[in-house]
């Protein structure tokens, strides 16, 4: 195809998991990368084996669906955010679990900080909450946002916090202090879905529910890149930044496939096809750490995970 790099992925099926009974909300492989997370309306946590793609766990405990998991650094403990109005730290080493409350409804998403001490979520109240791991206790409530709060990260160094809502707004806080950086909003202030670092933590790519992801340097609070091509106008669809070299943008799309950008030039290079439509969104992608490996889910009549690799 004229102007895509000789580098182009082409990533193929590898695996389809399939163990969930309600839609599919995340999916996160392990910072070691053995291990992949999913989470869902089903109110259970399934731990696979990344490889083999067999369940080693299954966490049950929430009382309402998960929104979203999140993995420790030294890949032995998981957060998870429920419409139960809890956050909870599962040890997978003893079967221990941890409930953290103080959200006044639904918790949409949860992330560590880069030292594992700390957690930051966000969720249906409009705050975003930053809570102390070891004593399980709220450390900061911010009065984010004027809509609920969709996606919450730390920069690389965990000195910020990075938050997004469906008033379309993504704020930089400083970590230690709770302060408000900066807010960057777009003139057409679309509702925003996902939100996270590049892997430099010098820039932050937003997707958004105007079928648009944007690139943005938050110290200029410039929009540098723009990528189109997918469809999200309903659900709240990730998209983040590739393994393969950094150099290529991966997210999720309603019409049931998967779009990779090359990171400079905004083309579409690879379209990833075999979850069940139309209507059904590949609402979860989350790249291997360390290998040229995606994990998709996709939800309402599609239940499935499907590994994609390019090895």
């Amino acid at each position: 195809m004229e102007g895509i790099p000789d580098s182009a992925p082409s990533y193929k099926p590898q695996l389809i998991l399939s163990g969930h009974k309600k839609s599919i909300a995340s999916v996160k492989f392990s910072p070691d990368g053995n291990l992949l997370a999913s989470a869902a309306a089903d109110k259970l946590i399934k731990i696979w084996d990344a490889t083999t793609g067999d369940i080693i766990q299954t966490l049950s405990g929430h009382s309402e669906g998960i929104s979203d998991v999140a993995w420790s650094a030294h890949s032995d403990y998981i957060a998870s955010a429920s419409d139960d109005k809890t956050v909870r730290i599962w040890s997978l080493d003893d079967a221990s679990v941890k409930t953290l409350r103080g959200h006044t409804n639904f918790v949409f998403c949860v992330n560590y900080n880069p030292r594992s001490n700390l957690l930051v979520s966000g969720g249906f109240d409009e705050t975003v909450r930053v809570w102390d791991v070891a004593r399980g206790k709220s450390l900061k409530v911010l009065p984010a946002h004027s809509d609920p709060v969709t996606a919450v990260s730390f920069s690389h160094d965990g000195t910020l916090i990075v938050s997004c809502a469906m008033d379309g707004l993504i704020r930089i806080w400083d970590a230690d202090s709770g302060q408000c950086l900066k807010t960057l909003v777009d003139d057409d202030n679309p509702m925003c879905s996902s939100v996270s670092f590049s892997p430099n933590s010098k820039y932050i790519l937003a997707s958004t529910q105007d079928s648009t992801i944007r690139l943005w340097n938050y110290q200029t609070s410039r929009c540098v890149k723009t990528y189109t091509g997918h469809t999200n106008r309903t659900y709240a669809l990730v998209a983040t930044f590739s393994t393969t070299g950094g150099q290529y943008i991966v997210s999720g799309s309603e019409d049931a496939k998967i779009y990779i950008w090359d990171l400079q030039s905004r083309q579409v290079v690879q379209t990833l096809e075999g979850h069940k439509g139309p209507e059904i969104s590949s609402i979860s992608y989350l790249a291997h750490p360390t290998r040229n490996l995606i994990a998709s889910s996709s939800m309402e009549k599609d239940l499935s995970i499907r590994l994609w690799s390019d090895e």
